[in-house]
């Protein structure tokens, strides 16, 4: 094999001209932010980066990263390797890779910059899904299990003049305590609010563990007994058929929990991994890019030092 000879000039020179590195990521990362801006403003992206949207991306969203990628990147590539000091006595193949090598470095740059400024955004895009799954663990909790009735509970507040200051649970609890109507309407209204409170936790408590504790349900049997005039096995039917509903309502907010977030981890999976293609394609396109600013700057270079 001949050895390449190289010139003083190349010796000095590195081999990475950070100078057009440098102006073709800062080309390639403006334009991104200015096409970024134009897509959302023409509505062409389905999920802003400032904020997350458990929505798959669109056809239009990921024709518009893709055509991002392939504006920035090349733009940026072909800066970088045109701006680039010119290699003299280099074998061709060594000039084509640190042609690729410009323009790979020049994306990278342009990548991680850009991903410094959007930080927040991306951070919302790719952890949404992480975000939305917490609601399956508090839907497990006693607290979103007394979510589950806050619909219902609104209208009781409504009615008791309590605001959005009454609990949840205080829907069931009311119901455990309703009176019959020959009882009187005014003895109805008599819940005092420890009373409602403390079959709130009991009945917390025992959403939590998954069903009710039988010293809980017998108390909550006399209470009824005491408060409606029941027998107490009716009263104790009643507890159960009261804390049915509870349950219920509880697994359907867990339910609920659970779709919005794996609809959320889809959501999630689906952007990134199309993120993934477009970046991947915009490396690609910046490499080719570049080299070809390098071998139209060495072809003037070329033909100048021929006219001279």
């Amino acid at each position: 094999m001949q050895a390449t000879q190289l010139s003083v000039s190349d010796l000095n020179n590195p081999g990475v001209s950070w100078g057009a590195v440098l102006a073709g990521a800062a080309a390639a990362a403006a334009l991104s932010f200015i096409l970024l801006i134009l897509g959302v403003g023409l509505g062409l992206s389905s999920v802003s980066p400032w904020s997350f949207n458990a929505t798959a991306i669109g056809v239009s969203t990921i024709a518009w990263l893709a055509f991002m990628q392939l504006a920035a990147s090349g733009i940026g590539g072909y800066m970088a390797g045109r701006l680039r000091v010119k290699w003299s006595s280099i074998h061709t193949d060594e000039v084509h890779f640190r042609d690729t090598a410009h323009g790979l470095l020049a994306w990278a740059v342009a990548t991680l910059i850009t991903v410094a400024v959007l930080a927040g955004g991306t951070h919302a895009v790719l952890s949404g899904a992480i975000d939305a799954g917490s609601g399956v663990a508090a839907a497990i909790a006693p607290a979103a299990a007394a979510a589950a009735g806050a619909g219902v509970a609104g209208a009781a507040s409504a009615k008791q003049g309590e605001g959005s200051s009454a609990n949840p649970l205080d829907y069931y609890s009311d119901m455990l305590l309703r009176a019959a109507p020959a009882a009187g309407a005014g003895e109805a209204g008599g819940v005092s609010a420890g009373q409602r409170g403390e079959i709130g936790k009991i009945f917390a408590t025992g959403l939590s563990t998954g069903s009710l504790a039988a010293d809980d349900r017998a108390y909550l049997g006399q209470v009824v007994a005491s408060r409606t005039g029941l027998t107490q096995a009716e009263a104790e039917a009643r507890v159960d058929a009261v804390y049915g509903r509870a349950a219920k309502a509880a697994a359907d907010a867990k339910a609920q929990a659970q779709q919005a977030a794996e609809a959320a981890r889809k959501a999630g999976a689906h952007t990134a991994l199309w993120m993934f293609v477009a970046l991947l394609l915009g490396a690609f396109v910046a490499s080719l890019a570049a080299t070809f600013g390098g071998r139209q700057r060495d072809h003037e270079r070329v033909l100048r030092h021929v006219t001279i």
